[in-house]
């Protein structure tokens, strides 16, 4: 599984917004956000964004949706749906073009100054969000039509559409006493603060915490190339004659699977535990304990015992029962699998007369060499078989085409934030434009780590808008004229994130507000899982799994080896994820009153107590790094991948039942799940799709927890 993070909307604005008729605007005729892009469906001009032009745009884009927003509130004329809801619908597009790019390009592509007005923003625009869904007048309104929503003769998604208002807007506070709403407005300032804060210390940290060694001997196990990338590396931070290793954004370093030197593993799993807790500028322990105060502070303002329960009741989880009951069951079963790879691992460490006791920097090392023993190959020997560019058009865009009907064409018209960046344009099987896709896919110092997808422009037939998505990976860039050659997570990866991009492509919906993968949190990660299935088709790796230099397909012994290896390391994956999924939800069913003062020392008594402390397999994030929960939509919420999971290996399970890679299955999951949004609960349209709910099954048979 990839555990994604993915950008659902660029800020409160695009709850509300895109491109359509608007008021007159006081920006300069010269800020490229000052109308709709001319460009192909709204493309941004990225070749006329300067950093100077963000700023205005953010302030007028709120000072133009705020006076929409008071005109609606104002109305004199009674509440109707239109001159309500739809109004709300069309209000701020300066500020949702502005929103996506800057959102969007501060993880992709960002600079000083973007973090300089990240800092200065993050406030603002909680203060603007606050003023909309605080807004008496405005609430009354909406309140008025929810009363008698049964009454207003409104469509299926009209009717769904004013009673997520409704929800929002409660959830947001609306109900609140005066006293009690300028309490909330200093909280989600001070939040929206304080993640801010987290990330950037984040991505400073993982600069600040590469491993640097002095010798190339010390590298030993990497490629000559890798080194080589290394030393020059080093060299751009002005370390000649020196090595650099970078940090990504997990605990688990890549280097750890081949470095020979026990030592150096080490030093660079300290590295990476260490992060955003060791004290100096980039330390992140004391943004967690404010984070974690105010968040519970707001749930009890809000009437919550604690802040995972008022964010769970508005996810199909619903409450913390349910998800404590699901990481409860797996948490046993996966530490015990974990712990007999463990027993594995240290024969052959025993049989290599290593003299150790496994520890968390051997275990890549290790396993890697037992399940080259076990299967008989090299992950290395893959790598050849998986060149990017055949992967993405031979395999990425072939399943889309196979099971959808999809085509593509790369465009090098359309400008772009980096020149390694790629268009393509996206057509339906009738031949007719569907949308534009963004592949951003290597890694570098100013993009945060991990892999997500995000919309530049959302389709919505209100406001006769098309999809413009983009997909970020942080795959290493080869040395110039070198193959890009995926490991097989990679692989996996791309397909993940493409996942993500069909659901914001194939969004068929009227409204804004539920526009592709505007849905559920724990419900998001559903169909990018299921579109992981088509990496390992047969049919789509003849396809694409062929040897970059000779063309040869890979051959069915070493690939019969990779299916039988699936299951392979599945306690370790399974408890790495588990154990960051108990943090989010341990940090964030605290009350008020239960607030630790020691971060580290709550983590690790909150890892024993839930029976997850292995040594060897530290939490795939540690609170200190741990963005999804600390600085991105993912607070109490992390457990969603899994919860997902159990989706999408039921989904699976119904495409072998009914033939597998087919048009027609292809065309029903489209029509019954990828078309449809946010425009109606998440779990009804599961069951219209499956005609009941999904079984836990076909999870634990994939993840290996079957076994007693």
């Amino acid at each position: 599984m990839n555990h994604t993070n993915i950008i659902l909307a660029a800020s409160v604005a695009a709850v509300f917004s895109v491109a359509h008729a608007e008021p007159a605007s006081m920006l300069p005729a010269s800020n490229p956000f000052a109308k709709v892009s001319s460009l192909p469906f709204n493309y941004p001009p990225f070749d006329k964004i300067k950093n100077e032009d963000y700023a205005p745009a953010f302030e007028e884009g709120m000072r133009q949706q705020a006076a929409e927003i008071e005109a609606i509130a104002n109305n004199k004329k009674p509440a109707t749906f239109d001159n309500t809801i739809v109004a709300m619908e069309k209000s701020g597009q300066l500020l949702s073009r502005v929103s996506s790019v800057f959102g969007n390009l501060s993880g992709a592509n960002t600079n000083d100054t973007f973090k300089a007005l990240e800092r200065e923003l993050s406030p603002k625009l909680a203060a603007h969000s606050d003023a909309i869904r605080l807004n008496g007048k405005l609430y009354a309104r909406i309140k008025s039509l929810y009363d008698k929503r049964d009454k207003l003769h409104l469509d299926a998604e009209s009717k769904y559409l004013l009673e997520r208002y409704h929800t929002d807007f409660v959830r947001a506070g609306a109900q609140l006493s005066d006293a009690d709403k300028a309490k909330l407005k200093s909280m989600n300032a001070e939040l929206a603060k304080l993640q801010t804060t987290f990330a950037q210390n984040v991505l400073e940290e993982a600069n600040a915490s590469a491993l640097v060694v002095d010798t190339r001997e010390e590298l030993a196990g990497m490629s000559d190339k890798a080194i080589d990338a290394a030393a020059k590396a080093a060299a751009a931070k002005g370390l000649q004659g020196k090595f650099l290793i970078p940090v990504v954004n997990t605990t688990g370093q890549a280097s750890l699977s081949v470095l020979t030197n026990r030592a150096v593993r080490e030093k660079l799993m300290a590295l990476s535990l260490a992060r955003g807790s060791h004290g100096g500028k980039f330390d992140n322990t004391q943004v967690v304990l404010d984070t974690v105060k105010l968040r519970a502070e707001k749930a009890a303002l809000m009437g919550y015992p604690n802040f995972a329960a008022y964010s769970l009741e508005d996810q199909t989880a619903h409450d913390t029962t349910a998800v404590n009951k699901l990481l409860g069951e797996l948490a046993k079963p996966a530490v015990s699998n974990a712990k007999k790879e463990g027993a594995e691992i240290q024969q052959a460490i025993d049989k290599a007369n290593g003299g150790f006791q496994l520890a968390a920097h051997d275990w890549a090392f290790y396993s890697d060499k037992v399940k080259a023993e076990r299967f008989n190959f090299d992950q290395n020997e893959l790598r050849p078989y998986f060149e990017l560019n055949s992967v993405l058009t031979n395999g990425v865009f072939f399943a889309a085409n196979q099971v959808y009907g999809l085509s593509f064409k790369e465009r090098k018209d359309l400008p772009v934030y980096n020149p390694d960046v790629r268009v393509f344009d996206v057509f339906d099987a009738d031949g007719k434009q569907l949308a534009i896709f963004i592949a951003d896919f290597y890694a570098r110092s100013n993009k945060r780590g991990g892999a997500w997808m995000n919309a530049y422009v959302s389709q919505s037939s209100l406001m006769g808008t098309h999809p413009v998505v983009a997909n970020h990976l942080n795959i290493p860039k080869p040395a110039d004229g070198e193959p890009t050659l995926l490991t097989f997570d990679e692989l996996r990866t791309l397909f993940h994130e493409f996942g993500h991009a069909l659901h914001g492509m194939f969004s068929n919906v009227k409204y804004p507000r539920f526009a592709g993968t505007r849905v559920p949190r724990d419900y998001v990660e559903f169909p990018s899982q299921v579109n992981e299935m088509w990496s390992v088709n047969p049919a789509v790796l003849a396809n694409y799994a062929k040897h970059y230099q000779t063309g040869a397909p890979i051959p069915k012994e070493l690939l019969d080896k990779v299916v039988a290896s699936k299951k392979f390391n599945e306690g370790f994956r399974t408890t790495e994820y588990l154990a960051a999924s108990i943090l989010d939800q341990k940090w964030h069913q605290l009350g008020v009153s239960q607030i630790p003062t020691d971060v580290l020392g709550f983590e690790a008594a909150a890892l024993k107590e839930a029976g997850v402390d292995y040594a060897p397999v530290p939490p795939r994030y540690r609170t200190t790094y741990f963005s999804h929960t600390f600085a991105g939509g993912y607070s109490a919420g992390y457990y969603g991948y899994l919860w997902a999971e159990k989706l999408d290996a039921d989904a699976v399970e119904w495409f072998n039942e009914n033939g597998g890679m087919t048009r027609k299955n292809g065309d029903y999951f489209r029509k019954m799940l990828l078309s449809k949004g946010g425009t109606m609960d998440a779990m009804e349209m599961y069951r219209n799709f499956r005609g009941r709910d999904a079984k836990i099954e076909p999870l634990l048979e994939r993840r290996g927890l079957t076994e007693k």
